[in-house]
């Protein structure tokens, strides 16, 4: 396990997906194309609008990015479950980053509200989470709010999202 930082390159967070940074076992990123995340700008364990934690990050949109050619076709834009995936892998992330142990498992989202859509002309989207809650025993567990940015405006706002991490043998039967 490496040492705890409050921003990560891609370079820190492939290694992440390959297991190399919070160690095997516990939580990982997915590799490309599912990654969508380029880097994380801001990682704090009592930032945020709840004072419980706080993850900005971004993902530089290219028009060659591999979902605008079937999303749709003459039509494109990014899916909005990508947007909302970006959001849980940060929640995902940050427990980690908290060194619970587990994989990560993306447990369930109260309320989604989508106000606008990334297309091939977007230059970049901006993930802030709010952490409202983490609760870290045999598992962990992280609540958290979520607005994503296309170019600074928002486009995706997310409220009780919940992310968990499971050691081996703990993990819920649905995840």
């Amino acid at each position: 396990m490496v040492e705890q930082k409050n921003s990560y390159s891609y370079e820190d967070l492939l290694a992440c997906a390959h297991g190399k940074l919070f160690g095997e076992g516990n939580a990982r990123l997915p590799l490309p194309p599912m990654l969508m995340i380029d880097r994380i700008v801001k990682i704090v364990a009592d930032g945020g609008k709840y004072g419980k934690g706080e993850i900005e990050a971004e993902l530089d949109i290219k028009p060659n990015l591999w979902f605008f050619p079937c999303h749709f076709e003459n039509d494109p834009i990014m899916p909005g479950c990508l947007g909302l995936d970006g959001m849980w892998q940060l929640i995902g992330f940050f427990l980690g980053w908290t060194k619970a142990p587990g994989r990560g498992r993306a447990l369930s989202v109260g309320e989604v509200k989508f106000s606008n859509m990334v297309t091939p002309t977007a230059q970049k989207i901006t993930y802030k989470i709010d952490i409202k809650k983490l609760l870290l025993r045999k598992f962990g567990i992280a609540i958290a709010d979520g607005t994503m940015f296309i170019d600074g405006k928002p486009a995706y706002e997310c409220k009780d999202m919940r992310v968990g991490v499971f050691p081996d043998g703990l993990a819920p039967a649905a995840a």
